[in-house]
């Protein structure tokens, strides 16, 4: 008996009892459709974190601030030689230690820096559009390495000399715009009051429309020159030292670095009073807690599928039971034990690829469903996530874990009825 025949016996020995194999392959189906819908949920998930850490930043770039004087032990010395602004992030109101062209070089000289720019911070009073209905606005600026979630358009070029700026998809309406195809190109006027009160208007090109993200989804992202150029007008009248004031900088270091080298990077900017975050370490904690309900749901599937291998065991002991004087036949007409092995090893696995061949299929088109469901209900208000989405490389891992589990659930039986003795076999009754 060759590998093509052991494989054709154990398909058509599989299907003998029909019921008993339909009732196994039903748990195992449970197991893996379980598993193939937490591993979707965690799939799109996660793709879609990954576009909204994209789309509010670079992979190797550190948002740098002054590290926070620790008040645990009472008030914090006034430094009269620092200056408070307000912070690019957190509570409305907060303030920081500003950062000025001292600390910018200092922070230039850390190993492991390639190069540190200030981030200026732009509020202008409204956004509109030719005599439209002025709006409150939000910028934000365009770093290189950035991928904006566009629904339309193209990023803002961040070497460009005249003003770009990408909107958010929220605008478009409110803007007097039919659609985000239409905004492209259009232009558009920030009005921007000066520290003596003096307002004045800056125009810019649209060149795309971004969709909202998780976070700092409805900012308007303006390239370099825009936002200087904002950042200049605001700034008529403005000291010096405030000039020189910056709540935060952006600071870029080798890609290609390892996580220790990051490491390194951060404690020698920490040595110094500064704190350095990725764009990674601000969504980090989300994402471990969405990976945390993953893997627990997962686990969930798991016991499923534990309990389906024992549902394998019992199926194929009562074949192997049943069997008995093919089994003592089979040896007789000079089949080795390895093929009898082999023989009910196919039948575990062939059980095991049905169930999870049938748990992955069906739980795709739950999914499917789920999505189409989800997508103007729930899930309306956060365009761009698909909840469920597959991996093909996890759906492929998912039918194989399966697999590799029934053949071990199948070796007690397989073993058994290897060992069987021919003479013995043949006279079971």
């Amino acid at each position: 008996m060759n590998v093509f025949d052991l494989v054709r016996s154990a398909v058509k020995n599989s299907l003998r009892s029909k019921t008993r194999t339909t009732l196994t392959v039903l748990a195992i189906f449970i197991g893996a459709f379980t598993l193939t819908l937490t591993s979707g949920v965690g799939t799109g998930i996660n793709q879609y974190i990954d576009t909204t850490v994209a789309s509010i930043g670079a992979d190797d770039v550190l948002t740098v601030t002054r590290a926070a004087e620790d008040a645990a032990d009472g008030p914090v010395e006034y430094d009269p030689d620092a200056r408070a602004v307000a912070a690019a992030t957190g509570r409305p109101g907060s303030t920081v230690v500003a950062l000025t062209s001292t600390d910018l070089t200092a922070i230039e000289d850390v190993d492991g820096v390639l190069s540190v720019e200030p981030q200026l911070r732009v509020s202008p009073d409204y956004v509109q559009v030719g005599d439209g209905t002025a709006y409150e606005a939000t910028v934000g600026s365009f770093i290189p390495g950035m991928a904006l979630d566009l629904a339309a358009g193209a990023e803002p070029a961040a070497a460009s000399s005249t003003n770009e700026v990408a909107i958010p998809v929220s605008y478009v309406d409110a803007l007097g715009f039919a659609d985000a195809d239409a905004a492209v190109g259009q232009t558009l006027t920030f009005g921007v009051t000066d520290v003596q009160g003096t307002q004045s208007q800056v125009t810019a090109t649209i060149m795309g429309v971004a969709e909202e993200g998780l976070v700092g989804s409805t900012a308007f992202t303006a390239n370099e020159t825009l936002t200087q150029t904002l950042y200049d007008t605001q700034s008529v009248g403005l000291s010096d030292a405030g000039k020189d004031s910056y709540a935060q900088a952006i600071v870029r270091f080798d890609p290609t670095g390892t996580d220790a080298d990051l490491t390194a990077l951060k404690e020698s900017l920490g040595d110094l009073g500064y704190t350095g975050t990725t764009v990674e370490d601000a969504i980090g904690a989300f994402k471990a807690v969405i990976d945390g309900i993953v893997l627990v749901l997962n686990g969930f599937a798991v016991i499923a599928l534990l309990a389906a291998g024992f549902g394998i065991v019992n199926t194929l002991l009562m074949s192997v039971q049943e069997r008995t004087r093919e089994i003592g036949l089979m040896k007789a007409m000079g089949l080795g034990g390895g093929k009898i092995f082999g023989l009910f090893s196919l039948e575990a696995v062939f059980i095991g690829l049905m169930g999870s061949a049938l748990g992955v299929g069906v739980g795709m088109l739950a999914g499917l469903g789920a999505n189409a469901l989800l997508a103007d209900t729930l899930l309306a208000d956060l365009p761009g996530l698909t909840l469920v989405a597959f991996d093909p490389a996890a759906l492929a891992t998912i039918v194989l874990t399966v697999m590799g589990l029934a053949f071990l659930a199948g070796t007690i039986p397989a073993l058994r009825a290897a060992r069987q003795d021919p003479i013995e076999s043949l006279r079971y009754e």
